[in-house]
């Protein structure tokens, strides 16, 4: 999708979640790829003047580009429904409820999407007692990019109970999402204005796909498509394309799974899905966006028109919608 106009383009980047650095290089490959296409752009790192700052740049468009709280959590986008400026991705209601783990299980579980189980804990009772047989894994509830994450296992060196004293995210986060430890296969799939793109395995060095991993060249092998078969391939283009939907995604998200490889079909669970995924070098959903013969460029652009209400966005359709998996 090309744009048929030049525009004024705010790329808001930045900010001061966990999640900063990814943003600005996230930001920074947008902005440029809009330059390259002739539109005119300005750079906004967000703070505390943000909507002075847009109010006053006077944008046709936002392209949000921020990650976490408060860019992905319905916060930003109150603040420019509020001001009458239109922006990518999701909107208020769908930011909410995808950022929160436990707030999205209750919207897709019940409508046929498989996740795993698991309760919230407060970390403080983590130092009691476990919360599920080990191993298993504890997570903030509205965090990106696998920030805070801990797997539990009989061997790790947390102690048994955790101990206060140990590094973790219980030292963090007042609250954890403890999930069962589903063992197999990282896989993740893009949805880019109502088509599911693909699948790609993510096999990292050692340790498991967290946020060192996803952000350090190098250390995870992106296998897109991936090498699985043809039913787990299809289920997760289904999956990805029914999240988006029902959770009412606009633009792009990204869903990703993780696939117990000895139980096929019935050993894929969704993880989350991500409203505003990364746009950085690394990247998923501008790799498989390419594998799909779509460059950069124009998904930065296509991401735009969807939010200009210029194509179909959270249309259902299920395989007809993907390219590249057989």
């Amino acid at each position: 999708m090309i744009l048929t106009k030049k525009l004024h383009i705010a790329v808001l980047m930045g900010g001061w979640a966990n999640e900063r650095p990814v943003s600005l290089m996230s930001g920074e490959g947008v902005a440029k790829a809009l330059e390259a296409r002739g539109h005119k752009v300005t750079r906004i790192d967000m703070d505390r003047q943000v909507a002075a700052r847009i109010a006053e740049a006077a944008p046709d468009i936002v392209f949000n580009a921020l990650h976490g709280v408060p860019g992905e959590d319905g916060t930003v986008q109150g603040m420019l429904d509020l001001m009458g400026v239109p922006y990518t991705h999701s909107g208020l209601a769908t930011s909410v409820i995808a950022i929160d783990k436990e707030l999205t299980k209750q919207a897709l579980v019940p409508r046929g999407i498989p996740m795993p189980g698991g309760r919230i804990v407060t970390s403080a009772e983590l130092h009691e007692s476990d919360p599920l047989p080990r191993p298993y894994v504890l997570k903030p509830v509205n965090e990106g990019s696998s920030v805070g994450v801990a797997i539990v296992t009989d061997e790790s060196n947390y102690g048994n109970p955790i101990s206060k004293d140990a590094k973790g995210p219980w030292q963090e986060f007042p609250e954890l999402l403890a999930e069962p430890y589903i063992r197999g296969r990282e896989l993740t799939t893009a949805v880019v204005g109502g088509k599911a793109l693909g699948v790609t395995e993510l096999i990292v060095e050692s340790g498991f796909y967290d946020f060192e991993n996803k952000y350090t060249d190098g250390r995870t092998l992106h296998v897109c498509p991936a090498e699985i078969p043809e039913d787990v391939a299809e289920a997760c283009l289904h999956y990805a394309l029914e999240a988006h939907r029902i959770l009412g995604c606009r633009g792009t998200s990204r869903t990703d799974f993780r696939w117990d490889d000895e139980q096929g079909v019935e050993g894929l669970f969704v993880l989350e899905t991500n409203t505003q995924p990364g746009m950085t070098p690394l990247s998923l959903v501008p790799e498989q966006a390419r594998y799909c013969g779509m460059s950069y460029e124009d998904l930065v652009e296509t991401i735009i028109a969807d939010a200009l209400g210029d194509t179909p966005s959270g249309t259902t359709g299920g395989q007809d919608g993907a390219q590249g998996q057989a």
